[in-house]
């Protein structure tokens, strides 16, 4: 077990950087995540761990090929991004987010422009539970592995992929897939959500504040409305997508 107790550790200096820059963990190809429970997680669905940090009496069983490191409680609770820091970090190993040569599911939802992290997480989250093959990122979506979006995503993060992708690859991934793309908006050609067929789709959940971007909704087949009360506009995004999630889920699980 390696000791350090410096705050100026390179170690310490790398594990602040990653928990606030989204193009540093890019460069690093790694991610900051908090407690032994995720970490269970993630060595369970395989995920290449790289560092583990525990408080003194706080550390976890060896992780095989990963850095075992022990630091004061007080350093840790100054790496971790949690109001009550369980005493273990570690970091991971970023998963390739590039899109696969071809998709092979039938159930995926993009996200379009949602940028708040807790939203993706629970999104993410949500599509595991309700049997989802995957998450479609575009342009403009809270970081899939920055650390509150992975804690939303309560472990999803390691067992239910997720790819970033330029809008104007969309069409030709899905088109490829026989997959027809709808969206969660208002339009003439709007169909009630219970009644829609989404055994295979794609489904598009709009940004918080804007809806679907009129630039993804022109790629759309069909749009979906989920109905509710006249005097109510619209749910949050991840409420949203757990509705949509929902019905596509019917008669598979």
């Amino acid at each position: 077990m390696e000791v350090i107790t410096s705050r100026g550790n390179p170690l310490v200096a790398q594990i602040r950087k990653l928990n606030t820059s989204r193009s540093f963990r890019r460069e690093q190809g790694l991610f900051v995540c908090d407690g032994p429970k995720l970490l269970g997680e993630a060595l369970a669905w395989g995920a290449e761990v790289a560092a583990v940090l525990s408080a003194p009496g706080r550390a976890p069983e060896p992780v095989p090929g990963a850095r075992m490191v022990e630091v004061p409680e007080d350093l840790l609770k100054s790496l971790s991004t949690t109001e009550t820091p369980q005493g273990v970090l570690f970091l991971c190993r970023l998963p390739d987010l590039r899109m696969p040569e071809r998709l092979t599911g039938s159930r995926y939802l993009v996200l379009d422009g949602v940028q708040d992290p807790g939203n993706v997480g629970t999104i993410w989250r949500t599509a595991d539970a309700l049997g989802a093959d995957g998450l479609l990122l575009l342009p403009g979506c809270a970081d899939p592995f920055s650390p509150k979006t992975v804690r939303a995503s309560m472990g999803a993060c390691f067992r239910l992929p997720v790819w970033e992708l330029g809008r104007e690859a969309l069409l030709p991934t899905l088109d490829q897939a026989g997959l027809p793309l709808y969206a969660t908006a208002l339009r003439a050609d709007t169909e009630d959500v219970r009644r829609a067929d989404l055994s295979r789709c794609a489904v598009v959940i709009g940004s918080e504040g804007r809806g679907v971007s009129p630039e993804t909704l022109a790629l759309c087949g069909k749009t979906l409305k989920i109905p509710m009360r006249d005097r109510c506009e619209s749910l949050n995004a991840a409420v949203a997508a757990a509705v949509v999630l929902w019905e596509m889920a019917r008669g598979t699980i």
